[in-house]
């Protein structure tokens, strides 16, 4: 069963989680902060291009299946328009109330 977004433990996480279901790139981009860095499958990427190729122009949507390590590491079920759904692990740096680093991959 799938966890409600409004109950996730950290809040920089949830509200990351709320912006990206939202396709709010706004919200999005105020839980991130300055210089924040991302890998995907093991390989570093530029966050800007890729959260507009895997995020926002795929209609990507992510349903939390559980969390641990304090709320900042998530096992979702992942799906947009590119790559279908998959299970995928997103673990979560923060800072400051920010996302300062986020890695993501398949589970």
């Amino acid at each position: 069963m799938p966890i409600q977004t409004a109950k996730l433990s950290d809040p920089a996480v949830r509200a990351f989680v709320l912006a990206l279901n939202a396709h709010d790139r706004d919200a999005f981009r105020a839980v991130l902060a300055p210089g924040a860095t991302m890998t995907d499958d093991g390989s570093e990427r530029d966050l800007d291009d890729w959260t507009a190729r895997e995020i926002f122009d795929s209609h990507g949507h992510m349903e939390v299946e559980k969390e641990a390590a304090e709320g900042r590491t998530l096992v979702a079920r992942y799906r947009n328009d590119t790559w279908g759904e998959m299970r995928t692990r997103w673990t979560f740096d923060v800072a400051g109330g920010k996302v300062i680093r986020f890695e993501t991959g398949q589970a």
